[in-house]
């Protein structure tokens, strides 16, 4: 290593700049060896000047949409699990914004006609949209081909063909510290922080008491809820279920509670309430996510094995009414020996999102 490059970002320090600068509005370039590359820019934070610079580059434009919001407009989605909407000649910011975000699909249900592309490679948009998600923005991006084109200077360019694999990994994470801290369930209580590689959110976990690392621990993956967890809100379950977890490790005198930052099943706190607003038009929380362009969880559970894995734990009774959980810690190698249920916090604000759970998510309700 000279030392030139010895200060140079590695993949995952660049892909985590490319999400800093989609989330201010920032392009990034993709560049793969195939495709060619081409610029990216984030739907929600696109403003009319980069648009217009855009547009003046006189290149074909398309606006990556996943298959589930391309399903809402009834845009063809040739690719399968994405769609290449051809941006119209003179589209402003309002199109873009409106295909973008559900926000007003039922105050304007026309949106058409939309136009998809079919020919050409989309593995460029497919990783587009990738990055978007994880920056926690609406899933959809503007992508422009640059041909022969040199991209404008000065833009994060990441090699395509190297990140498509690795941002389907799980980045690891490390132990950073851990302290006592008394619980009004727990008194017994020790935080464990977990910080990952790729400089996404920090992760948590609550060791109560001082569980036997040889026996199967009283656990729970709980995912933030600022709303419910903070503010106790009454449409959802989440602040009861963590309540009611720590006081039952409380009441055994162990028991390990992970806290995962994935807000909004993963699709974060903007999102989330996003997917709210839709609630509020008459949709249920599977369709609200879907309208938004999201599947109906966007959570990854390898996290909690991971954290297990480092405290020492192999085995688990788990506190969970959800079978995904289940599973995915089987198949990260963590036994589940008992699935303890946690029936707790419904409300008449909320009940209808838990017989959806219970009825679309397979959540046993």
């Amino acid at each position: 290593m000279t030392a030139n490059t010895a200060f140079s970002p590695d993949l995952t320090e660049t892909i985590a700049r490319a999400r800093g600068d989609l989330r201010m509005g920032v392009p990034v370039v993709l560049a793969g060896r195939a495709e060619g590359a081409a610029l990216v820019l984030a739907a929600e934070t696109l403003s009319e000047g980069r648009l217009a610079a855009v547009q003046a580059m006189a290149l074909p434009v398309d606006l990556a949409l996943t298959g589930r919001r391309a399903a809402t407009l009834r845009a063809r989605a040739y690719d399968g699990d994405i769609a290449r909407v051809v941006l119209p000649e003179g589209a402003g910011l309002s199109w873009v914004r409106g295909l973008a975000d559900p926000a007003d699909d039922l105050a304007q249900p026309m949106k058409g006609p939309l136009r998809t592309r079919r020919e050409g490679g989309c593995a460029l948009h497919r990783l587009a949209l990738v990055l978007v998600k994880s920056a926690r923005l609406l899933p959809a991006a503007l992508v422009v081909p640059l041909g022969d084109l040199p991209p404008p200077p000065g833009l994060t360019r990441i090699d395509a063909d190297a990140a498509a694999p690795h941002l389907s990994e799980l980045a690891p994470l490390h132990h950073v510290v851990s302290a006592r801290v008394p619980l009004r369930h727990a008194e017994a209580a020790r935080l464990h922080v977990f910080r990952p590689d790729d400089g996404s959110e920090e992760h948590y976990a609550v060791e109560v008491g001082r569980p036997d690392r040889d026996a199967p621990v009283l656990a729970r993956l709980h995912s933030a809820c600022f709303t419910g967890d903070l503010l106790g809100s009454l449409k959802c379950d989440c602040g009861p279920q963590l309540n009611a977890a720590l006081a039952q490790m409380g009441a055994e005198g162990q028991g390990v509670l992970l806290y995962l930052n994935q807000e909004g099943r993963g699709i974060g706190l903007a999102n989330k309430m996003r997917a709210y607003a839709l609630q509020d038009q008459g949709f249920d929380t599977v369709e609200a996510n879907h309208r938004l362009g999201f599947e109906d969880d966007e959570r990854d559970f390898r996290l909690g094995a991971q954290m297990l894995r480092s405290l020492g734990f192999g085995a688990v009774r788990l506190l969970t009414n959800n079978p995904a959980k289940i599973a995915r810690m089987a198949g990260e190698g963590i036994k589940v020996t008992d699935r303890v249920a946690l029936k707790v916090g419904e409300t008449r604000f909320n009940a209808h999102y838990l017989a959806t759970k219970a009825k679309k998510s397979g959540h046993l309700l």
